[in-house]
Order: structure tokens, then C-alpha cells, then sequence
């Protein structure tokens, strides 16, 4: 698949992240907050992110980011730098400028709410589920045709969490239950209803000791080498399920609420991240954990529950979504040994599945909030909406997106914190969206049961409104 480059142009409206007085002073107070912030992961990112210094250095003309394409690729021809090709940072800064927000093109359209859709590691497949019992694996080479129908087993309530193991040949799938599902996606059948068609066979999270306790599974991740995966519960526990033995091969006690969110946080599988309705991010490493049995930090910052977090994959920083209509960014570093749960702001009863954020609680800020920066604009309402760093092959991770409540997914500048983009089309809740791993797109799915793709075209022209011939809209229970 190929992209021809235009020059990127954005709304100004979409630049200063605004369309009301309230919006603009929240950004103007976010800019200020960044700006003054000195810190490794501002450095890194532009190191990520900016021309090889050879290049830039021989340039001719001042100096000033972003260097225009036609620079680059001048200074590429010309073999200025004495390489004769572009550095890993020459294609980063040149790729970071096209964003994938043209569009969008329908993808697939389902009569029930789309819950979660990620995109493989290598970006060659995209996984989209939804509340009615169906997961659809599509092919993005051959332009998102379904190459697996999966009819999921045993659902309670709605699929929560799915996760694609780094070799594609399994998927994992779990709803409100301690029973996750196993599926063989490398199989030639394209359809594949639960042990009728194929075995999906059931992964037992829960023990004895429980006394038959039923739970469920919010967050589902494998690890880099396949071998295990973990989990997070409304038991307030994390899970890691050893594949090979075929059974839990840790538990933690980690939370007092729902652990609505974890992940490993690096390829090395010693690490990890969870998030949880008590308003903590928590650290844990397993090299130590037995002997210790407690966290190896804890973060605090958020003034209500904590719905998704994202790892740079670097085993130091990460970031999260909070009910607190928030998105922080983490350094492990600056975690503590003890978390003071500050509880002195809430004068108000507030629930985010049913009510709007109350108008007194958007301006509290935690007195000991440790996170490192704080990114606003976006909703959090109604269910575990998801946020991400862009990717690192095509970005130099130097963006943030989420999905958000109005319908919408935002993409914010890292660094600068400014609002660089906001997606309108879909006409509920954005749950998850996924950013390619290399090509300028980007797949968002709903509540309103639409899949659709935003993308960087060269032409830069907008798709054509959607043909009721062409959508298909089908039945499932």
C-alpha cells in the first residue's frame, strides 16, 4: 500500500483545539504547563522526532521545525549528510507531519455498539469487536476484507477486551467472567462459531478459594513472547495466565476497586501497569513481588477512576485516561512507596456511567499529583474509553489520541500539549481507536456500531458520502 504526500493542512479551529471561550482557556492553561516543563521525555521525543543533526546542520536557509519535505529531500539527494539516505529521525520528521485525518471511509457498519479495534503489531490485520457476540479480523492489505467471522462463547454482557498474540496465529476474548476465551485465528475457516465450527477453548482465571465467586475481566494483554497474558478484574485483582502450564501463574491483590486497566510494560514482561477505579496508577515488578508481595510504586494524580494506560514500551513511562476528563503522562521515576488518597476534594455524587462531569470538579486539581503532564479537551463518560501514543516507527511517538464521549477522537501534541486534530463522523461514545503501526491511518469504532478508516490520501480530497447500497448493516443477536 502506498501514499503519495501532499503538505499537511490543518483547520485552524482543529490547531488551537477550541470552539468555545472555556476550551481555549483550558488549552492556554495546558500550554503554559508544558511549556515550562523540563524533562527527559520532551528531549527524547524531539531527538525521536527531528532530522539526523547532520542533515539539519548542512541544510541551507535558517534552521526552523519542522523542516519542509522539499528540504529534506533535497539534502537526501544531494547526499548532504554523507549517508545517502534518510536516518530513522529524517523519516520520522517527515512522516510525523502527515496525519491520518482525512476522511473517513466505512470500514463496516454493525446493528450493535463497537467495543474495542486495535490494529496487529505488524499492521497487517485489524481486530474490531462488538456487544452483539462478534469479533471480525480484517485483512488491511487486501483493503479491510473479513478474513475471520468469530461468534464469541458464553458472552455476559458485552466483549470487554480482545488481544492478538504478537505471532497472529491466537486471539484471546473476554466479557464480565472469569472464563476468557482462546481462539485459533491462523485457521483457513473463515467463519468461526464457538465449538461448532472451531474450539474456543476456555482460559480459567478464577481458584478455588474463591467459592465460586464470579468476576469480570476488563483488560486483556499478551505478553511480547506470546507465553503469557494478563489480566485486570472487577475483583480488584490482576491475573497472569501462563499458556503453556494452562493456568494462573500469579495473582495480585492490587486494588480496592475495579482494575479497569493493565499492561506489561515493556518486551521484557517484568513490569506492570495498572490502573484502577480507587484513582492509582500502580507499578509492579515480578522479579521482586513474591518477597515482598507489594507494588513497586504507586502514582497518584487522578481525581477519579482510571479507564485505560498505554505504555511508551520504554519501562519508564506511560500513560493514562481518567474519569477526571483527563489524559496524564507518567515517569516511574517520580513514583512513591505509600499513596495518600486524597478524598477532601469530592463535595459532590457523581457517576460517569449515567451523569455528566460536574461543572465544580473541572477546575480541582490533586495536591499530590505526580504526574508529569495533564492533557484536557477530550470526554470521558459512559465506559472505558482508551487513549494511546502514536507509533514510534512513523511518529517518534510525539502525538497522543483518544477516543472521547462527544463522539470524536483527539490528537494532542505531546510536548506542547496543543490539540492538533479532532475527528468528527461517528454519532455515539468513541470507545477505542487504533493508529497503523507505519501508514498514515487510523481506524476509529463506536457506540453508533460504524468502523471507519481516517487516512493521509495525497490528493488530500475528501471520500465521498457513504452509499446505502454499499453499507451493510446485518442483524446479530
Amino acid at each position: 500500500m502506498g501514499y503519495a504526500f501532499s503538505k499537511l493542512e490543518m483547520d485552524s479551529a482543529l490547531l488551537d483545539g477550541s470552539s468555545s471561550n472555556h476550551d481555549v482557556a483550558s488549552s492556554s492553561h495546558l500550554n503554559r504547563q508544558l511549556n515550562s516543563l523540563e524533562h527527559d521525555i520532551a528531549q527524547l521525543t524531539k531527538l525521536q522526532s527531528r532530522p539526523h543533526e547532520n542533515l539539519s546542520r548542512v541544510l541551507p536557509g535558517k534552521r526552523e521545525f519542522p523542516i519542509s519535505t522539499v528540504k529534506m529531500l533535497a539534502g537526501r539527494e544531494a547526499n548532504l549528510s554523507g549517508r545517502g539516505r534518510f536516518s530513522s529521525r529524517d523519516c520520522r520528521h517527515v512522516l510525523s507531519k502527515y496525519l491520518p485525518v482525512n476522511g473517513p471511509w466505512v470500514v463496516d457498519q454493525m446493528s450493535t455498539r463497537a467495543y474495542v479495534s486495535q490494529f496487529s503489531v505488524d499492521g497487517s490485520l485489524f481486530v474490531a469487536a462488538f456487544q452483539g457476540s462478534q469479533i471480525r479480523i480484517y485483512d488491511v492489505e487486501r483493503g479491510m476484507k473479513v478474513q475471520k467471522n468469530i461468534l464469541a462463547r458464553s458472552l455476559r454482557w458485552t466483549i470487554t477486551e480482545t488481544s492478538l498474540s504478537p505471532d497472529k496465529k491466537h486471539l484471546v476474548y473476554a466479557s464480565m467472567s472469569p472464563i476468557v476465551h482462546i481462539v485459533n485465528v491462523g485457521s483457513a475457516a473463515k467463519e468461526s462459531l464457538a465449538n461448532i465450527t472451531e474450539i474456543h477453548e476456555g482460559l480459567d482465571f478464577s481458584s478455588p478459594e474463591e467459592g465460586g465467586y464470579s468476576f469480570g475481566i476488563f483488560s486483556l494483554k499478551f505478553s511480547t513472547d506470546g507465553r503469557e497474558v494478563v489480566a485486570g478484574s472487577s475483583n480488584e485483582d490482576i491475573y497472569v495466565y501462563d499458556l503453556e502450564t494452562k493456568k494462573v501463574s500469579l495473582r495480585i491483590s492490587a486494588h480496592t476497586s475495579d482494575v479497569n486497566t493493565v499492561c506489561f510494560a515493556d518486551e521484557s514482561g517484568h513490569l506492570i501497569y495498572s490502573g484502577s477505579d480507587d484513582n492509582l496508577c500502580k507499578v509492579w515488578d515480578r522479579r521482586c513481588f513474591r518477597a515482598k508481595g507489594k507494588p513497586a510504586g504507586i502514582l497518584m494524580g487522578h481525581l477519579e477512576g482510571i479507564t485505560f494506560i498505554d505504555t511508551r514500551r520504554d519501562g519508564r513511562y506511560f500513560i493514562s485516561n481518567g474519569k477526571d476528563q483527563s489524559i496524564k503522562l507518567w515517569d516511574i521515576r517520580k513514583m512513591s512507596s505509600d499513596a495518600n488518597c486524597y478524598r477532601g476534594y469530592r463535595n459532590y455524587e457523581w457517576d460517569y456511567r449515567w451523569m455528566d462531569h460536574p461543572l465544580q470538579a473541572r477546575e480541582l486539581r490533586h495536591p499530590y499529583d505526580q504526574s508529569i503532564a495533564t492533557y484536557k479537551g477530550h470526554s470521558v463518560l459512559r465506559t472505558l474509553i482508551r487513549c494511546y501514543f502514536s507509533p514510534e516507527y512513523s511518529t517518534g511517538q510525539k502525538y497522543i489520541y483518544t477516543g472521547s464521549h462527544d463522539s470524536c477522537i483527539y490528537i494532542y501534541d505531546l510536548i506542547s500539549g496543543a490539540q492538533v486534530a479532532k475527528l468528527q463522523h461517528h454519532k455515539s461514545t468513541v470507545r477505542d481507536c487504533s493508529w497503523h503501526p507505519t501508514y498514515p491511518m487510523l481506524v476509529s469504532s463506536s457506540w453508533d456500531g460504524d468502523v471507519v478508516k481516517w487516512e493521509f490520501p495525497g490528493n488530500g480530497e475528501s471520500p465521498p458520502p457513504a452509499s446505502k447500497k454499499i453499507l451493510r448493516r446485518r442483524q446479530f443477536y
